[in-house]
């Protein structure tokens, strides 16, 4: 009954709706029961309520009698809704044949929507569009149907408007899935071919991955092949999600569901990866598989020495459910023992630390992140490096190479010179504008992805009063002149404050870590020189004072000398104390890198 079936997800920027939407479609085909409802029922984590972004994605089967007297069966696969899990996205809209975009009618088409959309175009996928949150009192359905309507080329009369969170006009979204979108092809006698959308840890099934199969049929004894890993698995259970996992015979070409493989960890099982089956294998894979690439790293280390088993052992668990994270043990002389992380960007970052910290009740000290960068030596020699600490010596060095972003950013027009002013600060490049709505902009810009990852989009938001929406995506390395600033305390160099910069930033940038550092580090029993160098010299220093003990109060009156003495007394001590003192370093410190702005 393929004819019956219906794939499809929804996209929209983070905020817009999606998963409320997602949870009156399960209410309005009696997916769910008013008692079990609840919001967001797709979301899972705590964190994706609270951040109000779908950070994993998931499936659900919705059986729905249309206006036709018909039942269908509609799959709707809910994908993340931030820019670092683009991949996924890619590949959960591969799972589908349409997609309803939603937009926000008191926002509009924002960059999240449009990345999004055009990764749904290039899967050739029917776009539905749905103009949401209309019951709002700031909505204008109208100006955003023209919008929408210009941007799509559809009759702007023709698009549903609907209120997921009260629930009006749901039905009409509906029946344009059972209409617009085309039902999915494939042979179920044809060789196995299913496409991996998503993949999750159980500690009793073991991996389960959400598949759709495009050709052939899985069936729960045969012994199926994993085309990218080279694994063979004979499978724990089949099954659909309604919304809870439930076990079926067989899963059929067109069909989504689920596969719980009885593999130990998430790397023989990967996101974009082809199953089919190992006694008559297809002949090849699905196409559009690529490895989860970290584009930010940072160390994370215990704040107690204690705590690094247990730290270990969180990440371990973390990676089991997210491939993407990437991780490796390192020491440090300020912070001793921790591990070096690599992220898919500052938000993915952002949820590990978070998740570290409330799920597995962690002290944990995160340093300042940093991007990929790629040295070639005298030597003819290239080496990639992801920290500072790791750069060689600037005499082996021939040139150092940054990766850039192409950076789009959406805003009211009136933002347009703050904007500006922003990325040039940052050093961007302007490449072109385009106006999708009168009152709206599109910019176009070249950046370096170092410059992104640390405070620009909070400072984007608060320079354009929480309006404009960004996008990036990967252009290419270049070279840059750049170089490595280090911070010496009490003449120690301190490995985890030390950053990469652009050679004109390094003075400026280093006179104001030291400032700031002049501030955070507590006074100690003698002085305390803090020292940016680059280049091999000393370009920014700073004294914490001494505490000093006054040792002339019971001198009144009588002979200098005796004050002298006294003096000479306590500046033995004070050296004795220098010989073998120990600076504290408090945390905020690591953090003064990420505040570097005026």
């Amino acid at each position: 009954m393929k004819e019956k079936i219906r794939n499809f997800c929804i996209i929209a920027h983070v905020d817009h709706g999606k998963s409320t939407l997602a949870d009156r479609l399960l209410q309005l085909t009696g997916t769910i029961s008013d008692r079990q409802m609840m919001d967001q029922v797709l979301d899972s984590m705590d964190l994706e309520r609270e951040k109000g972004v779908t950070i994993k994605a998931s499936a659900v089967r919705m059986t729905y009698r249309a206006q036709d007297g018909e039942d269908y069966e509609l799959n709707l696969i809910d994908t993340p809704g931030h820019v670092d899990f683009s991949y996924e996205v890619s590949r959960a809209l591969a799972a589908c044949e349409g997609a309803l975009l939603v937009v926000d009618a008191t926002q509009g088409v924002e960059a999240q929507t449009l990345a999004n959309l055009y990764l749904a175009l290039e899967s050739d996928l029917v776009i539905i569009p749905v103009i949401n949150k209309i019951d709002l009192p700031s909505a204008q359905p109208e100006v955003i149907a023209d919008e929408l309507s210009n941007l799509l080329g559809v009759d702007s009369a023709d698009i549903p408007r609907i209120s997921a969170k009260e629930g009006l006009n749901v039905e009409a979204v509906l029946e344009a899935v059972v209409k617009q979108v085309p039902p999915p092809q494939g042979d179920e006698d044809a060789p196995l071919q299913a496409l991996i959308f998503d993949s999750e840890y159980d500690s009793y099934k073991g991996v389960v991955a959400y598949i759709r199969v495009r050709e052939g049929q899985i069936l729960p004894n045969q012994t199926l092949h994993m085309m990218v890993t080279k694994a063979d698995l004979k499978p724990v259970e089949i099954g659909i999600f309604s919304p809870a996992m439930k076990p079926v015979e067989k899963l059929s070409a067109g069909e989504v569901g689920y596969i719980a493989t009885g593999l130990k960890t998430i790397r023989e099982c990967r996101v974009g990866d082809t199953v089919t089956s190992a006694s008559k294998p297809a002949e090849k894979m699905l196409p559009g598989y690529q490895k989860a690439k970290p584009m930010v790293f940072a160390g994370i280390y215990p704040v107690e020495g204690e705590d690094y088993d247990s730290l270990r052992d969180a990440i371990e668990k973390l990676q089991l459910n997210d491939a993407a994270l990437d991780f490796q043990p390192e020491t440090s002389q300020a912070l001793n023992f921790g591990f070096r992380c690599g992220f898919l960007g500052l938000f993915h970052m952002e949820i590990i630390q978070e998740r570290l910290e409330r799920e597995y009740d962690l002290d944990i000290v995160v340093t300042a992140p940093s991007v990929e960068y790629n040295v070639e030596l005298l030597t003819g020699e290239t080496i990639l490096i992801d920290s500072p600490v790791q750069l060689p010596e600037e005499s082996t060095i021939k040139e150092i190479r940054e990766p850039w972003m192409k950076l789009q950013i959406f805003s009211p027009v009136e933002f347009y010179g703050t904007i500006m002013e922003l990325v040039r600060k940052r050093r961007g490049i302007f490449i072109d504008q385009d106006y999708p709505a009168p009152e709206r902009v599109q910019l176009n810009f070249e950046i370096p992805l170092a410059e992104l990852i640390v405070n620009f989009f909070d400072e984007l938001k608060s320079r354009t009063r929480g309006y404009a929406s960004m996008d990036y995506h990967v252009a290419e390395y270049r070279p840059g002149n750049l170089v490595k600033v280090e911070v010496l305390v009490g003449g120690e160099p301190v490995d985890a404050l030390a950053t990469i910069v652009h050679k004109e930033d390094a003075y400026h940038k280093g006179q104001l870590l030291v400032t700031k550092l002049k501030a955070l580090i507590p006074r100690q029993m003698y002085d305390v020189a803090i020292q940016a160098s680059s280049s091999g010299r000393i370009i920014s220093r700073a004294n914490v004072k001494a505490l000093r003990k006054d040792v002339l109060a019971k001198c009144y009156g009588g002979d200098i000398s005796r004050k002298r003495k006294l003096l000479e007394k306590q500046k033995r001590g004070k050296k004795r104390m220098k010989m073998v003192g120990n600076v504290e370093i408090p945390q905020e410190a690591f953090m003064a890198i990420l505040q570097l702005e005026d």
